[in-house]
């Protein structure tokens, strides 16, 4: 019964997509923003969320971009969007070397968590992946808050100009959809200014999480609008 309303809102927002990406050809939304390096280290934790990326501790590389996702002029709240891209040097072949996670300024507490929320600032706002991982055990979301510093806004030129040299540090968290959040890790990342961002592009459907599944509605939500981003500007 999913199935119909899946792809019934996956094709609205493919349409979506459509008419944004004749004016930004090149990338619909999340238009503007700043390239990122660091690290992520996966500490031991009692609560088992059925990912094994998740539930085996270790540490990784992490290639990462913040941006704005309606693209409003700075000092106007805007969508938050943190994309985390996971290396994982020993796991083999591409495209199992590196995972994807999308990540949108939301609320933090039910319903919130499953609602897009502009922000002014990014130190206060929570970060999660509102559409659920298929674990083992079940639905698992993953959601992000900021450790350090304090004040960084939302603007990208602000967000540049308070992080400097700085690094930015995040505590990752994970829940299940009605469940409390259980702290499992903290992402470091720092600005990389002499790195290109505009043609790095992350993509949760072909790069998941080990141990992590897509769930057929989510799937049939995100597909027809992730197919049309990865079109070339020119592309029928």
């Amino acid at each position: 019964m999913a199935g119909l309303p899946s792809s019934a809102i996956g094709k609205g927002f493919e349409l979506v997509f459509r008419g944004i990406k004749h004016v930004r050809r090149h990338r619909p939304i999340h238009s503007r923003g700043l390239r990122l390096d660091g690290a992520v280290v996966v500490e031991g934790h009692a609560r088992r969320s059925g990912i094994s990326w998740i539930d085996q501790p270790g540490a990784a590389g992490v290639t990462a971009r913040v941006s704005r996702s309606a693209g409003t002029p700075d000092g106007l709240p805007d969508i938050v969007g943190l994309a985390l891209r996971i290396h994982h040097p020993d796991a083999g072949p591409a495209p199992s070397t590196f995972s994807d996670i999308l990540l949108s300024s939301t609320g933090w507490s039910v319903p919130g968590r499953f609602v897009l929320m502009p922000r002014l600032g990014i130190s206060r706002a929570p970060l999660t992946t509102m559409m659920p991982y298929r674990g083992e055990e079940g639905p698992v979301l993953i959601g992000a808050r900021t450790l350090a510093p304090a004040g960084l806004p939302s603007s990208l030129r602000g967000f540049r100009r308070s992080l400097g040299a700085s690094a930015w540090q995040l505590g990752l968290f994970f829940t299940t959809p009605s469940g409390r959040w259980h702290r499992f890790g903290t992402v470091t990342l720092r600005l990389n200014e002499g790195a290109e961002e505009k043609d790095l592009r992350f993509d949760a459907v072909l790069h998941p999480l080990a141990g992590a599944q897509t769930y057929e509605w989510a799937r049939k939500v995100r597909e027809p609008s992730y197919a049309l981003s990865r079109r070339e500007p020119g592309d029928s």
